[in-house]
């Protein structure tokens, strides 16, 4: 790959990183920061945003082209899922949206870098007189990733929040999972190289204690996905005035009510739930492990199941898998052979798979408890009468589920959201939109921008 070495993550391979080499990256960035960050304003940075991801949309762009022919190499998704799950996300970044993202998480209040834009000002009503200001918002002066290698639309996400909050930033990619996070900081490098120098990107394997010690010390916040066990790690080395912001591991489902199963909606349905099976193979955490369809709908629960494996055969030949690892092969395997056995025993219990492969699976059982699919589409069907049956179905998953995503009446669908959020779910979206969350998403509830950002409250 022919990229110039702007970041520690394009040394090659042999090269070693000490904690020198951090201690005067870190250093670098804020400089940086204050010399090319701070005097931007907002619509500046909104700007160039929006012009890197219309750049990514572009079949000819160099960048995206590099992802495509040398990520599914080191990814494992094919060319055709990286493509969707990337379409999908550089298509939130527009104006609007930000904007939108901006007035949720700050309101009319200002940047304390002097910027002149107010956040929904078309919409924010003038204030009296005697009304106090609401007080300026900043962001890190250096702000750590710890990136996960699942899947990489996260950490895009954590490069463009931080540089909304004019924050130098150094992202630790998750060890052989650092293309796309650099194939992303290039693209802005190449559209600013002023903003492009207050990011750095480096990769090594977790639990290198004197990188990590080194990376901390300069850190004013930390942001970390990944397992529970990589966040408690993560939080116990940090200087205690280091914030920390850690996103652990979440599960989602699927909801399907009764009265959309009929014949002249089922085929949309059937689409639209395998369009979330299929995004980046079931890797992230909006991903449905399970979806739960009502029972007495004109197409019954286990035709739609039947119908669900005929979409994801047709998927993997638009759209194949990619290569998995021996590893997820064999819990593949395990699980179909458990499946197999008890279908083969029990008139209620169903299964369908790829032939020859582990390419996709759907098992059918009259089970309500949850079930840890173990994903590059593999997806469990049950039926239930009530959303009561699914709450106690998912009883033992409560702060643990990150999005359910619906197919329902518009009516019922208002009357599911309203139940779902009274249990604690804090992301509800029609299905087939569960790995595309809007730009304004609060990720596990929270708001995403503004979890990073501190205030100034002024009272004079």
């Amino acid at each position: 790959m022919n990229l110039p070495a702007y970041f520690l993550a394009d040394l090659p391979p042999e090269a070693a990183l000490t904690p020198a080499m951090v201690n005067a990256a870190c250093d670098t960035l804020r400089r940086n920061r204050a010399k090319y960050l701070l005097p931007r304003s907002t619509e500046s940075m909104i700007a160039l945003l929006c012009e890197v991801a219309s750049d990514w949309l572009q079949p000819e762009n160099r960048f995206r082209r590099l992802a495509l022919e040398l990520g599914p190499a080191e990814t494992g998704f094919s060319a055709a899922v990286l493509q969707s799950g990337l379409d999908a996300f550089f298509r939130e970044f527009t104006p609007g949206n930000f904007r939108r993202l901006l007035a949720q998480e700050v309101g009319g209040a200002l940047c304390v870098t002097g910027d002149d834009w107010r956040a929904g000002r078309e919409s924010v009503p003038a204030p009296h007189a005697s009304s106090p200001a609401p007080g300026y918002w900043r962001g890190p002066e250096l702000l750590v990733h710890i990136a996960a290698g699942n899947i990489p639309n996260p950490s895009l996400m954590s490069l463009t929040l931080g540089l909304l909050t004019r924050s130098a930033q150094f992202m630790k990619c998750a060890s052989g999972a650092a293309l796309l996070p650099r194939l992303f900081a290039h693209s802005i490098y190449h559209a600013d190289p002023k903003l492009g120098a207050c990011l750095e990107l480096a990769a090594w394997r977790g639990g290198n204690r004197e990188l990590e010690g080194a990376l901390f010390a300069h850190a004013d916040c930390v942001t970390a996905t990944g397992s529970d066990e990589t966040l408690a790690a993560v939080r116990a080395q940090l200087p205690s005035r280091v914030r920390f912001l850690g996103y652990g591991h979440k599960v989602s489902f699927g909801f399907v009510a009764r009265e959309v199963l009929r014949e002249e909606e089922i085929a949309s349905v059937i689409s639209r739930a395998a369009d979330d099976i299929v995004a980046w193979n079931q890797q992230g955490c909006l991903s449905p492990h399970v979806l739960y369809v009502e029972e007495r709908g004109a197409v019954e629960s286990d035709q739609f199941a039947q119908r669900l494996a005929v979409e994801l055969a047709q998927r993997e030949l638009a759209a194949p898998r990619g290569a998995i690892a021996t590893e997820e092969a064999a819990r593949i395997d395990s699980q179909r052979a458990i499946y197999e056995t008890i279908a083969a025993h029990r008139a209620d219990a169903k299964i369908w798979a790829s032939a020859n492969s582990t390419a996709w699976t759907v098992v059918f059982e009259h089970e309500v408890t949850f079930r840890f699919s173990p994903l590059n589409r593999f997806i469990f069907v049950k039926p239930v009468p009530d959303l009561p049956a699914v709450l106690r179905g998912v009883d033992e998953l409560h702060g643990r589920v990150s999005t359910v995503g619906l197919a329902a009446s518009p009516a019922k669908a208002a009357e599911l959201a309203r139940e779902f959020a009274h249990w604690g779910v804090p992301r509800i979206c029609p299905l087939g939109r569960m790995q595309s969350p809007p730009l304004t998403w609060r990720h596990d509830g929270r708001p995403a921008l503004g979890d990073l950002i501190l205030w100034t409250d002024i009272e004079l």
